[in-house]
Parts: structure tokens; sequence; C-alpha cells
């Protein structure tokens, strides 16, 4: 053995109680479990010629944690540490969501996205943007910090903005049969390269300008190689159940399975409204669907205030928002459309500035309206928000991210005990102040909703975080502490657990998670940041 792990209190990603068991760890995998309940015939089974012993002293060991909905896109190329996922036990993120990341692009469409989603990853200005497929992106991320590797696995996700921007363009219209061609031949090359699937963003432009017959098409490109489809869909606040009943019919069509992003009910319109959901979602199930979802455990979202503009107002790119936003004229039209009718980009509901938190800026400049609502910042300059907010989106370039306060508390509970739940954080890691979410998502699972509020039992958490989200991604060999399988591996503390990370300090680390493998090896030990790069692309399982 390279290392034995003894007298853990052993939660195995099943949602079984869990056990107490030495692990012996070979070559990046789990070789033997000796249970201490095991009868004597068995006993002869115990990790023996160890290397290296860790006395787990009874702390809780479970699978590497899954983080279904990662926006790590480049930082896990710019920061080898990544202490906001490594220090939470994350072994595993999913990254391409939203329908917005960097593969597969050309040079005209890499400008145009990099621009687009600056809130998210930062200009990228620092990295060097060799590749334009998929492959080329998973090759890079295999390969970087000098051929070191990166932080934790990733698996990627073909972006349908991005590749409907690289086909179509930014118009808001049918795509042409060549160009639907294009891009279903842009996503099969992706699929072969290693996504696992394939995601949306249906706020966001110019994803949301496809229509239901091109991303059945689209769909049925996915589901032919195994994939599954990730949509943030069309609406979380007015007509949220419409759009969920959307996807659900889409993917039925295409016989392709489907993974809901951040499944929320938001707004005052949806307000207790989750058992909703679930029954939309029991009754599919029911029917044969192959649906799971996941959550992060706060109530406020988060995004980029340029998300927040109706869809017509961002057609043709950024370039043409920025013109829109100066011509006084048009101005008028969207801040009416925003406030009076309610923007798709804020799902159909008229926008209130007093939700709308400022979390970062890409000009320094700016710093002083991080942490205040737009409204707040409005009121101290004597002058209406539309003002405010117009003013911040055009000296920052549409740069700036947002907290939105607009979750229910009950609903968030009651989503995450669905069977079908898997968790992901949605942490988007730019900004002075951002969400949360991005450095505690999986403690405040742990520590918050299962030891704390008692939502699920310890072992039924594990599973949500694990096991079910390794099975979406049809890993053979990951989610569960069984022989055999993967060294992924995350020992925490089941009875101080926490999230340090608050809205005040959001990128405080969590306490409770001493020590974190991949393939065997440390990359957290003793709650500190090893230089382990043990992280590679996690390809699809053909």
């Amino acid at each position: 053995m390279d290392l034995v792990i003894q007298d853990a209190q052993v939660i195995d990603g099943t949602g079984h109680p869990a056990y107490r068991a030495d692990i012996g760890v070979h070559k990046g995998r789990i070789a033997t479990i000796h249970r201490e309940d095991e009868t004597p015939a068995n006993r002869d089974r115990r990790p023996t010629g160890h290397q290296h012993t860790l006395d787990a002293q009874g702390l809780a060991l479970a699978p590497g944690f899954i983080d279904m909905h990662a926006h790590s896109d480049l930082a896990l190329l710019r920061d080898p540490a990544h202490t906001a996922k490594t220090a939470q036990g994350v072994t595993l993120e999913v990254i391409g969501q939203d329908g917005l990341s960097y593969a597969p692009v050309d040079d005209r469409t890499l400008t145009q996205v990099r621009q687009a989603i600056t809130g998210w990853n930062g200009d990228g200005a620092d990295i060097d943007f060799t590749w334009r497929t998929v492959g080329g992106y998973l090759d890079a991320l295999d390969t970087a910090h000098g051929g070191q590797g990166i932080a934790v696995n990733a698996a990627y996700l073909i972006p349908q903005g991005t590749v409907r921007m690289y086909a179509v363009g930014w118009d808001d219209r049918p795509a042409t049969p060549a160009e639907l061609a294009r891009m279903k031949q842009l996503v099969a090359d992706g699929m072969r390269e290693g996504a696992v699937g394939m995601s949306s963003g249906l706020t966001y432009t110019p994803g949301m300008y496809a229509d239901d017959s091109e991303l059945t098409a689209l769909c049925e490109v996915v589901a032919a190689h195994k994939g599954y489809y990730c949509p943030h869909h069309r609406s979380y606040g007015a007509g949220a159940l419409q759009a969920y009943e959307e996807m659900v019919n889409l993917t039925r069509t295409a016989r392709c399975p489907l993974h809901l992003a951040h499944a929320t009910m938001n707004f005052g319109v949806n307000k207790g409204k989750a058992p909703d959901l679930l029954a939309l979602l029991d009754d599919a199930l029911a029917q044969g669907a192959d649906i799971t979802l996941d959550t992060y455990p706060y109530t406020p979202g988060c995004t980029t205030l340029v998300a927040m503009l109706p869809s017509w107002a961002s057609e043709g790119g950024p370039d043409a928002i920025l013109a829109r936003l100066k011509d006084e004229g048009t101005a008028e039209r969207i801040r009416h459309h925003m406030e009076v009718i309610g923007a798709d980009g804020c799902h159909g509901v008229p926008i209130e500035w007093d939700t709308i938190e400022i979390s970062g800026v890409s000009d320094p400049g700016l710093v002083s309206c991080v942490g205040k609502t737009i409204q707040q910042s409005a009121d101290a300059r004597g002058e209406e928000p539309w003002v405010t907010a117009r003013r911040l989106l055009i000296d920052d370039r549409l740069g700036s991210t947002i907290l939105q306060h607009v979750g229910h508390e009950e609903n968030v509970r009651a989503i995450m005990r669905h069977r079908v739940h898997t968790g992901g954080s949605d942490g988007i890691l730019q900004g002075f102040k951002p969400h949360p979410r991005a450095y505690g998502t999986f403690p405040q699972y742990l520590g918050r909703y299962a030891r704390e509020l008692g939502v699920m039992s310890l072992e039924e958490t594990v599973a949500h975080l694990t096991s079910r989200p390794a099975a979406r991604l049809r890993l053979p060999d990951r989610g569960l502490v069984r022989e055999g399988y993967r060294a992924d591996l995350v020992l925490f503390d089941p009875e101080t657990v926490a999230a340090g990370s608050t809205f005040e300090a959001p990128r405080t680390l969590p306490t409770g998670i001493p020590h974190v493998l991949i393939d065997g090896r440390f990359v957290m030990r003793d709650g500190r940041r090893t230089d382990v790069l043990a992280g590679r692309a996690v390809r699809r399982t053909p």
C-alpha cells in the first residue's frame, strides 16, 4: 500500500449508514477496505506493507465531492492552488456551463465570448488561448502549470450559446439549414473529443435566440454520443414552471438525458411553489424520463448585470449593447422594458433594484459600488436607479457581477431533498465580493443543512454530492468508497465542518475538512494546500 487511512468513519456515497474501516490506497485507487465489523474470516484483509499511514481518528471519510455546476473554466488555468474548491473537498468540477465558454471557437468567437463573460471569469488577458477546439481545451487543462495538470479534475459541457455565436452570430433569428448543420457538427466534434454533454443559457444571448426545434436537433446529437443536456432554462421567475416543462418535453422528444442547472424557484411569484416543480419532475420520472438537477444551498443568485437586459437589447453582441445603452432613446426603451414590462433577462419579472447587489466590477475604479444594491447607490447619488445601473454598465464595459436576492428558503430545502438532486456551487470566483457559494457550498450542505437543520441525514447528503453526480456523468470508478475505485477522497469532521464564507467575507475557507486526496495524493493535508496538481480533464466515457 502507498497509504493506509486508519480508523475512518466511512460514508461511502451510497446513502447507507456509516461504518468504521481502514482504507488501503495503492497506485491512485482504493485497494482494500477493512471494516471494523467484518467477520474473523475476513480480518486478514487488513491493509499491510504500507509506506504511509494516516490516523483518521474517527473523521468521516467520503468520496470526493463533485461540483455539478462550476465556473472555473479559466480559474483552473490561472490558479494552481484553486483553494476555493480544494478546501471544500471538491475533487471534480463540471465546467462549460450556462451555454457560454471558450471552446469550440474561432478567433472572432473567442474575442466575443471573452468580453461577454468577463464578469464570470475575467477577460482572460492572463491566459494563453492556444486552443480552438474542445479537445484542445481539455488538453490545455491536462498540461497546465508547466505540464503538471490542474488542482482538481474537470469535465466539460459544450456551450450551446458559444456554438451559436460561432455558426450564426448574435442575430435573433432562426438558424438556416446550413447553420444548423454546422452547429450539429460542432457539437458532434466536441462530444467525440471528450465533452460529457451540452449546456445552454436560455436567458443569455445569443443562446436564448435558439428555438425548441434547434435545441432538439442539437440534443439529438448529444444523446447519440451518450451525453446529457444541462440547460439554464428560459425563466426562473414568471413562467418558471412552463420553462421547466419545456425542457422536459424537449429532451423527451430528443431522447436525451436532462440535468437541470441550479434548479430554483425564485422571485415573489414562486414563493412556496417548489412542490409544483417537484410534482412535474416526479410525473416525468414516472413516465421514464432520465432527469437530474443541481442546486446550491443559498437563497440569492449570482450573475452579471448585463444579463438583466431584455434580449433585444443584447442582439449583436457586447459592442452593440454598449451602443444602445449610450443612445438616450434606446436606453429609455430598455428601462421601460426592465422596470415596467419585465425583461426576459430578468426572467419576465419587473426588476426590483433593491434586490440587485453589485458583487464585482472589472474596473477597480468602480469598487465603491461593490457591496451595495443599485437602489442604495442611486439613493446616495440622488438619482433614479436606472441612471446608476446604466452608468455602471457603460463604465465597466458590461463586466459587473451581481447578487440577486430573490430566493426562498422553503423552496431551497424542498428541492434539495429530492431523490434526483445533486450539489452544484454555480461559483463565480471573480469580483471583489463574490457569492459565498463559490467557497462554501459543500461544507454548507454538510454543516448547516445536514448537521444543524437535519434537512437530510449526513449519509444521504454525501450521496447527493458524490454517487449521484458520478452516475449522471457516467463515471464508472468515482463517487463511491469502493475497492477498485479512484482514491478521490475527503476526510472531514461531521461535528465541526462548516462554511467559513459569508456574504461579508466570501473568500473565507471552510473549517472541519483537513484532508483531501485526488488519485491517492494529498491536495489538502492537515488543512493546508499542498503543491500537488493531481487534477486532469475527465473525458466522456464511450
